[in-house]
């Protein structure tokens, strides 16, 4: 099986730190633009039903978003900072993840491979330590 150097780890740590914040970024934009585009959908009908219904669900779209960005956001930040939680967080968010075709699922698989190598177990215990 193929492991990861000790002095590559940090390295693969921050990269799999800077994916989660940027992909999850993705998905807060997402949100926005979802909250601002149903809506703007409904009034453009000119119906008063369509309006408020797609006011709801742009809404309930929204506030699904961010709930699904905010702990890799949080991760992200976590591994940038090599906090011990943040590692259990990014394991547990990329195994959700894996099922975002295409995109989570390399970045599951990916930090899957680096969170469980001995040596980055080692390295987020030392920093606890510290």
């Amino acid at each position: 099986m193929y492991t990861i150097d000790k002095r590559d780890l940090p390295t693969h740590i921050s990269v799999l730190g800077w994916l989660y914040i940027f992909g999850n970024t993705f998905f807060l934009i997402v949100a926005g633009i979802g909250f601002f585009l149903l809506p703007t959908i409904g009034s453009l009908s000119r119906n008063g039903v369509a309006t408020t219904v797609l006011s709801v669900l742009g809404a309930i779209f929204a506030l699904l978003m961010i709930v699904v960005a905010l702990p890799g956001l949080v991760a992200g930040y976590g591994l940038l900072k090599h906090k011990q939680w943040a590692r259990l967080l990014a394991m547990l968010t990329a195994v959700l993840g894996l099922v975002n075709f295409p995109f989570g699922t390399v970045i599951g698989v990916y930090a899957l491979f680096i969170l469980t190598q001995q040596s980055a177990i080692d390295c987020f215990e030392r920093r606890q330590q510290a």
